[in-house]
């Protein structure tokens, strides 16, 4: 029985974790090379027929940079993931092969600097986001400047009622018709789904689910802060409203395409508490962007206008860690 307890404990592992390095190194050999990844110039040519096939296949394998220099003899093993050190010039980082069913289902290279930090994944920033969460909305129900600015908001929204109305039937419009599209394209909104899993598995998001509940809502809410509200939401909005209005026209079709309930199913009724939510936290600086460009071409001046912004992009960072607490019980517990 001992020979049969240390070919199965030590031995039988270690085999397995080899073939996977093995198979991982063929399938970065070949991505290199070229021939697992269509060209964006082959999908944008493709067939209707063709074109979604080779859009999800770009998404799982997207073209290697040019001049990408890798290292295989280094690997390291996360799991399902094998990662090889790479660099594109002076730009370090990894290129990173997700195994499943023993064959290679997604090949891409990760820049240093693009993944989430590593602080994040620890059980401590877990535990610092659920005591931050804690203490907000605490303060919400005390005398302080974050229950004055959340009042503050609610009065400017009733203010610009007619405006706010107006952002979110359009906005939650167009998510719905690109949720309608979605049944007549089905084969495309997969492959538009899988694009949007690729950027989320670039980030690592998919390792913050193996963390907890804790952990996971802490990674939700920092990415959809930072790259959703601040830098997508905000940003733009200061330009007087109008490009934060045409981008985010331009999200909400798209996301209602990715995450329609003819993909979705009966999980999209699951899932939708956390889309409201986080879909209204965009919509709110959305609006604030085109209150900024109502105050400033009405003479109240940019700095009022500035201020109503920042009283949304409050209101929707709250509406952002609700979300962020629902969707990490969805995904830990329900899905």
């Amino acid at each position: 029985m001992r020979p049969l307890a240390f070919l199965l404990v030590v031995v039988f592992p270690w085999a397995m974790a080899s073939s996977a390095v093995e198979l991982a190194r063929q399938a970065a050999e070949a991505w290199v090379a070229g021939k697992l990844s269509p060209s964006l110039e082959e999908v944008l040519r493709a067939s209707p027929v063709e074109a979604p096939k080779l859009l999800e296949r770009y998404a799982l394998f997207p073209p290697p940079p040019r001049g990408l220099s890798l290292n295989l003899d280094s690997p390291r093993v996360e799991g399902n993931r094998v990662l090889f050190p790479a660099a594109v010039g002076d730009r370090v980082g990894e290129v990173v092969v997700v195994l499943e069913g023993g064959e290679a289902k997604r090949v891409y290279f990760r820049p240093e600097g693009l993944s989430l930090p590593g602080y994040l994944l620890t059980p401590a920033a877990g535990w610092g986001f659920l005591l931050l969460s804690v203490f907000w909305i605490f303060l919400l129900f005390q005398p302080s400047p974050f229950r004055a600015w959340l009042l503050e908001a609610l009065v400017l929204l009733r203010g610009y009622r007619g405006l706010y109305l107006f952002t979110n039937l359009f906005l939650y419009g167009l998510f719905g018709l690109g949720a309608l599209l979605a049944y007549g394209m089905p084969e495309m909104a997969k492959a538009v789904q899988a694009l949007f899993g690729g950027a989320l598995e670039a980030i690592g998001l998919e390792e913050a689910m193996g963390r907890g509940i804790l952990v996971l809502a802490g990674v939700i809410f920092h990415w959809n802060f930072s790259q959703g509200l601040f830098l997508t939401g905000l940003i733009p909005a200061l330009l007087l409203g109008i490009p934060a209005f045409l981008l985010n026209a331009l999200r909400y079709l798209v996301f209602g395409f990715a995450l329609s309930p003819a993909l979705l199913g009966s999980l999209f009724l699951v899932h939708l508490p956390t889309l409201v939510l986080e879909l209204q936290a965009y919509i709110l600086v959305t609006f604030g962007g085109l209150v900024l460009l109502a105050k400033t071409a009405g003479g109240e001046g940019y700095r009022k206008g500035l201020r109503a912004l920042l009283l949304t992009f409050y209101l929707g960072a709250l509406f952002l860690l609700l979300a962020a607490w629902y969707e990490a019980w969805e995904v830990s517990v329900l899905l």
